[in-house]
């Protein structure tokens, strides 16, 4: 069997089962999708088993397929592995794509990104949103910020930073309503929040935390999205500190009351060995540490 198989054909086979489609697959490799299936085919044939389940829907992976997949991956990570060894240095380059919750993302990530550029010049970033059904063990990804410890996947992990969301409301809109003075004031303002069935994590769930029973007057689907309405005087929400603290416009409400989470870089486990990888992983972890104190809010 091994002295008939293309081992190229491994690399059609782990585009289709990290794209779940052949037609999103080809278009990723720059490919047809008939040259794709006439790999994905040969390979079948060798192994004599069907390794996709070809539905409307997509191809997911057939048991036989899950377990050529595990064998895939072990075999690409060793290869990159001695890539690695051989390249040194040189390694460092390339694409690295970044998933990002838009508050870090655009918020903290984007600005600094001079920093990735004066320090490893050869690497280049992508940052894409983290949506509701993001997946790194599709590729969506190499690496992902992330709110909270992912409870489950083959990933690895490394804790970024704790930080911290306070009540906040433009001095205008004060200006015109008055300052709530207790937890039970917010239920005669206007609050703005998350869309509450588009909430992908319960930890994006925090609103209640500041208010029992929390009903958002407005939802907006990104904390950005929902800064930009606090500041522009259309009423009350919870936004990160990093985000809110030291702009002039704004006051912070009730600072007794805050909400704590934590971001968390994640990549897939067989990623691990990326050159490229681990120097992105490395030099983020870096510069967020060094900046922890911004992502805090000391309570009053």
């Amino acid at each position: 069997m091994h002295e008939r198989m293309n081992w190229d054909d491994l690399r059609y086979f782990l585009a289709v089962a990290r794209q779940g489609q052949f037609l999103n697959a080809a278009a990723r490799m720059g490919v047809s999708q008939a040259r794709l299936s006439r790999h994905i085919a040969a390979l079948e044939d060798v192994l004599g088993t069907r390794l996709f389940d070809r539905t409307p829907k997509g191809s997911p992976l057939t048991t036989e397929g899950e377990a050529l997949l595990s064998v895939a991956e072990r075999v690409e990570a060793e290869v990159l592995a001695g890539l690695g060894d051989i390249q040194g240095e040189e390694a460092v380059a390339g694409t690295v794509r970044i998933g990002v919750p838009d508050g870090f993302g655009s918020g903290y990530l984007a600005p600094r990104l001079g920093q990735f550029r004066e320090i490893l010049p050869k690497l280049r970033i992508q940052l894409v949103p983290i949506t509701r059904n993001f997946s790194l063990s599709e590729r969506e990804a190499d690496l992902a910020v992330m709110v909270g410890r992912p409870a489950k996947g083959r990933l690895r992990v490394r804790k970024l930073t704790d930080y911290t969301l306070s009540l906040y409301a433009a001095q205008e809109y004060l200006a015109r309503t008055g300052q709530p003075a207790r937890p039970q004031d917010l239920a005669g303002h206007t609050l703005i929040g998350y869309v509450d069935d588009l909430i992908y994590s319960a930890e994006l769930d925090y609103a209640g935390e500041f208010l029992r029973g929390w009903t958002s007057d407005i939802e907006i689907a990104s904390a950005l999205g929902q800064l930009q309405a606090v500041r522009a005087g259309v009423g009350v929400g919870v936004c990160h500190d990093f985000l809110a603290a030291g702009d002039p416009t704004l006051c912070r409400l009730l600072p007794d009351l805050q909400s704590t989470r934590s971001y968390w870089l994640v990549w897939h486990e067989n990623m691990r060995v990326a050159p490229r990888l681990h120097a992105a992983a490395d030099l983020l972890v870096q510069m967020v540490q060094a900046d922890r104190a911004l992502f805090h809010a000391e309570p009053k």
